[in-house]
């Protein structure tokens, strides 16, 4: 992981004389964030893994107990949102997108949505809430999937719009 790190800077380095000034601050606040987030994922998952073995160990928690099984999950999915976040973050410090995809923030939604959905009681949700939440999941989905049906056709429609696949009638027909 450290050693990802030192890569994203040295990648940084070799192309700062070549980035504009928001270039070099974008990819210097992003490598920030990444740091700080990976900070974030390492004490959240040493707090996970020893308030679950402690648990277990002195019977503080029962792990067939509804709730506690949620809260667990729910503290996992975060951990996992946290490491989709800083994986997204990566591209950014490295240049290989100069921005974050739209797509990726959906899916991080979906997740923290889904981490929601894991760790909810219906014993206190309302119904309005529960509608809210169903809305909120459907329009990202929606969002989603238009933004992947417009990226599905992207490829189709430079490939036509290419130098060698603008041939005449004539051309065609006597090839």
């Amino acid at each position: 992981m450290w050693k990802n790190i030192a890569k994203q800077w040295d990648i940084i380095a070799k192309q700062w004389n070549i980035m504009t000034f928001y270039q070099r601050f974008e990819s210097v606040i992003a490598l920030f964030l990444t740091l700080l987030i990976t900070l974030i994922v390492i004490v959240a998952t040493f707090r996970l893994f020893t308030g679950v073995i402690s648990g277990l160990v002195f019977g503080a928690m029962d792990p067939l107990d509804h709730k506690m099984f949620q809260n667990v999950f729910g503290e996992i999915m975060t951990v996992l949102i946290a490491l989709e976040f800083n994986h997204t973050l990566q591209y950014t410090v490295t240049r290989q997108q100069s921005v974050i995809q739209t797509k990726v923030v959906l899916l991080i939604a979906l997740l923290a949505i889904a981490r929601k959905v894991i760790i909810l009681d219906l014993k206190e949700i309302t119904a309005e809430s529960m509608y809210g939440l169903a809305a909120i999941t459907l329009a990202i989905g929606i969002v989603y999937w238009l933004l992947r049906e417009r990226d599905d056709r992207l490829p189709q429609t430079q490939a036509l719009q290419r130098p060698e696949n603008t041939s005449t009638d004539a051309e065609r027909h006597t090839a």
